[in-house]
């Protein structure tokens, strides 16, 4: 028989509430908060490097770690909401 057709494919399979269906509701809620605050921080810092940056490095340093804050609140946003009770 071919290894390939019996092998087990469950492993690769999401569970069906989501990828953070094992921590309990009250963890979800948490992760959704600083996914929340790290979009806020983000947004924050690019409203402050436009006001008072005006050196072009620094201002291009400030902003991708803003665009890094605000993609891993993305992500942890988007994990959340496949996380939603069904």
């Amino acid at each position: 028989m071919n290894p390939v057709l019996s092998m087990d494919y469950s492993m690769f399979v999401l569970n069906a509430r989501g990828p953070l269906a094992a921590m309990p509701a009250m963890d979800v809620m948490w992760v959704s908060f600083y996914s929340i605050g790290l979009m806020l921080v983000s947004v924050l810092i690019v409203s402050a490097v436009r006001k008072w940056v005006h050196n072009g490095f620094l201002s291009l340093i400030f902003r991708l770690i803003a665009f890094g804050l605000f993609f891993i609140g993305t992500i942890l946003m988007v994990l959340v909401v496949a996380t939603w009770p069904a």
